[in-house]
């Protein structure tokens, strides 16, 4: 270590007052009264601390003192004074005046206790504390009588003390220059000559008291001697020193010593009175009573172990002459002390808040406990009360850190009442607590949460752009700037772009649409919305969004070929001699939307006063209500209406002559050619045609195959139902009937492309009804299946395709 202020009156030394736990101490030390700014030592060279990174680290100078005694200089590493250092006043009566303060170091945490060390200077002077002083002395003294002097008072220490007394030269008396054991150097004036009351009466003196400053200070006492006429003996007292032990806390009026002195003499001059000396700056009888009369000393004010230990006190004994005599005794009372005071706490906080991510062994606080009874009861022990992810560790002596030692969550708990609690060990024992709010700060250290891992938004079509299809909300148990969201989008799949579809806000979570939605184009989609802190770094967490589009009813229904040919005249001829119940045509339309909006129903208009046809609601099929009159016409325009089931409902119209004709010989089938523009017919056609004749090929094979496989059943599953029914109807259909359901399978020979078409028959089975098949003979036929033969059917040259209508819906052929 280095010394370094005027010539070696400043200096540091770095002492290691113990090893294991505790941490080393740095001592330093310096005048008092010394200007602001002087350097008391290199901190940066005793931490072993790169000056560069003082600054950075956050370099603290803490103390559990009013005043800030000291500084620390992050450019030199330099420790300097910062207020005015008056030993007297910082440790007055002490030996030895010491300031403990703190260096605290962040980023990694360092704690390192300083002792600066108070040195005095010789800045007081001497002081008696009266100007003048008497004393009465007989003329029959004997040489070699003692009289005590008052003391000087010097605010210094140490050598600055008083050392000497002097007294000015005379021929009757000397000084005896004394070491006393409490108030330090003492004097008393001797009778080195006898008086003579004759020759002079009064005697003045000056007493001078010097310190041990260099250069010195002194402080002078004039001394008035009176000498006295005859009192031959002087009193004694039975011991020259007393000593005497007092408790603290002893009441007013408790006895403590009986002193006792003896005279020779007779009369009053053998009458003694007891008192005390004042000396200095003190007064014995402002804390203890001395009885006159019989010398008992007892207790007259509050005893304090703590503001003072042990009281030197000068005991006089006086005789009741004319020419009073005295002697002198000294009593050292010592106060004993007792466990009247409870330790004190004091908290200097480093870190709050404290951050929930805080490091096991984080310093949140310094703790510092004193206790101002003295030996065993002023030795204290530190503790928490209660469970608290905290705990103390021991600096030095009586200094501790509080420190984390347990994970902290703000989420669960956003501040911690800690309670210090300091016992000492005195019998019985004192205790004191005081209580610290120690605050957690929030970290981001919890991602946003939805509700649910994924939501479905339902979105009807058409709907106008900018329109709420839905909202999301997450929640984040952050505060502040963790907990503040904002929302995003993200495709899930690339067969929608989500941007141009939807916009999300990003503050509330609100979707809008960008776009109208087409049922019919788009059913569903599916993306995912992202929840984002604002936390560093930043936590998001996402929901997946389904959203489905509702059907409207926006499209109406489709007249099919071959009637759905534009500008192309639609006709059916059937015969005059028809039955009720011939079919005419089959109408057949489709509708792009789904559910109750696709589920079309037929209805015929014909002519006022025409009553001849009807349609099937749910078929299309027309057929002939009656047999032909004499007085229909011709020809009958009828108007089909289809409408589907929305609301409101759409609909499509269709219109078809039907021309009555004298023989059935004349119906021919009336195929409808569809104009194309001719093409040169290429290979490529031709394999085009070839591969769909082989396609239909196969699908008929198939078809044929199922309906026999269908058909067919063994004895076994004939013998758990009733036998199946095949009907024949007019227009050409069978009615293959069970005992629970009955199915028609129409064959139309009258349009492009003939249907196979299976629903549950609108009407009753008719038996025996009239058919014409290919307009030949008319003959009626119920057939019952037999139980292991297939059903025969008519050996007509039809060509069909199959198309099932379920559920009120007609599918494309």
């Amino acid at each position: 270590m280095g010394c370094g202020w005027k010539d070696s009156d400043l200096c540091w030394i770095i002492i290691l007052l113990f090893s294991g736990g505790a941490a080393a101490q740095i001592s330093y030390s310096v005048p008092e009264e010394v200007d602001k700014g002087t350097v008391v030592g290199n901190l940066a060279k005793d931490l072993n601390v790169n000056v560069r990174d003082l600054e950075r680290r956050n370099l603290n100078i803490v103390s559990a003192y009013s005043k800030n005694y000291f500084k620390a200089n992050f450019r030199t590493g330099e420790l300097y004074v910062d207020q005015r250092l008056d030993r007297e006043e910082l440790c007055p009566n002490a030996l030895k005046c010491t300031l403990n303060v703190e260096a605290v170091l962040s980023d990694p945490m360092v704690l390192q206790r300083i002792e600066v060390v108070v040195n005095d200077i010789n800045d007081n002077a001497p002081v008696f504390s009266e100007s003048s002083h008497f004393v009465n002395i007989s003329e029959i003294s004997p040489s070699g009588e003692r009289f005590l002097l008052p003391l000087a008072l010097d605010a210094d220490t140490g050598s600055n003390s008083v050392k000497t007394y002097k007294l000015e030269t005379n021929e009757y008396f000397s000084l005896d220059v004394q070491s006393g054991e409490g108030n330090g150097i003492s004097a008393d004036l001797v009778l080195v000559k006898a008086l003579d009351r004759e020759k002079q009466a009064f005697i003045s003196l000056i007493l001078t008291a010097a310190d041990g400053g260099k250069p010195p200070k002194t402080g002078t006492l004039q001394i008035n001697v009176n000498v006295l006429d005859v009192n031959d003996n002087t009193p004694s007292f039975t011991q020259t020193l007393y000593k005497a032990r007092v408790n603290e806390n002893a009441a007013a009026g408790s006895a403590i010593i009986q002193l006792t002195a003896v005279d020779s003499d007779e009369g009053d001059n053998g009458k003694l009175t007891y008192s005390f000396v004042k000396r200095a700056n003190l007064n014995p009888s402002e804390v203890f009573q001395i009885n006159a009369e019989t010398g008992e000393i007892t207790v007259k004010g509050r005893l304090d172990h703590e503001t003072q230990a042990a009281y030197d006190i000068h005991v006089q004994a006086t005789d009741r002459g004319a020419s009073p005599r005295r002697a002198n005794a000294k009593l050292l009372i010592e106060v004993a002390d007792v466990n009247d005071n409870a330790p004190e706490i004091i908290v200097t906080s480093l870190l709050n808040p404290v951050k929930e991510d805080a490091e096991m062994g984080s310093v949140v606080a310094l703790v510092t406990v004193s206790d101002k009874d003295g030996g065993k009861n002023g030795l204290t022990k530190c503790k928490l009360a209660g469970s608290v992810p905290f705990k103390l560790t021991s600096n030095y002596k009586n200094y501790y850190s509080l420190v984390v030692d347990g994970p902290l969550d703000r989420e669960e708990n956003s501040v911690y009442n800690v309670t210090i609690v300091a016992t000492d060990e005195g019998s019985p024992a004192l205790s004191s607590s005081v209580g610290v709010s120690v605050y957690v700060s929030d970290v981001n250290d919890n991602a946003p949460r939805f509700h649910e891992p994924a939501v479905n938004f339902y979105v009807p079509e058409n709907c106008p752009v900018g329109a709420s299809i839905g909202s999301v909300t997450a929640l984040d148990p952050d505060i502040n700037d963790n907990a503040r969201l904002s929302y995003s989008l993200l495709d899930h799949k690339k067969t929608v772009q989500i941007p141009s579809v939807l916009s999300i806000n990003s503050d509330t979570g609100d979707i809008v649409s960008l776009q109208s939605f087409d049922f019919e184009k788009l059913k569903t989609f599916q993306f995912k919305v992202q929840a984002t802190d604002s936390g560093v770094p930043p936590l998001s967490s996402n929901v997946t969004v389904n959203v489905f589009i509702l059907d409207e009813n926006d499209n109406s229904p489709t007249i099919l070929a071959p009637y759905s040919e534009l500008g192309s005249v639609n006709s059916e001829n059937i015969p005059y001699s028809a039955e009720a119940g011939y079919f005419v045509a089959k109408i057949r339309a489709v509708d792009a939307d789904s559910g109750y909006n696709a589920l079309l129903s037929y209805h015929l208009s014909e002519p006022k006063g025409n009553n001849l046809f009807r349609i099937g609601t749910n078929s299309g099929e027309i057929r002939t209500k009656r047999r032909m009159s004499d007085n229909d016409l011709k020809t009958h325009p009828l108007v089909v209406l289809v409408s589907d089931n929305g609301e409101p409902s759409l609909s499509a119209t269709v219109s078809i002559d039907v021309v009555v004709v004298e023989s059935s010989a004349d119906i021919q089938t009336q195929f409808r050619h569809v104009t194309m523009k001719e093409e040169n017919f290429s290979d490529l056609n031709l394999y085009l045609l070839i591969a769909i004749v082989a396609v239909s090929s196969i699908f008929l094979l198939s078809l044929v195959t199922l309906i026999a496989v269908r058909c067919h059943r063994t004895d076994s599953d004939f013998s758990r139902y009733s036998p199946p029914m095949i009907t024949t109807h007019p227009d050409g259909s069978w009615s293959y009937s069970k005992s629970t359901q009955q199915y028609d399978v129409c064959f139309s020979s009258d349009t492009l492309k003939s249907d196979v078409v299976v629903f549950p028959a609108p009407f009753p089975p008719v038996d025996a009804e009239l058919i014409s098949i290919n307009g030949g003979d008319t003959f009626t036929r119920t057939q019952t299946l037999p139980n292991k033969e297939k059903p025969k059917a008519p050996s007509n040259d039809w060509r069909y395709s199959a198309s099932l209508r379920a559920g009120g819906v007609m599918q494309r052929p």
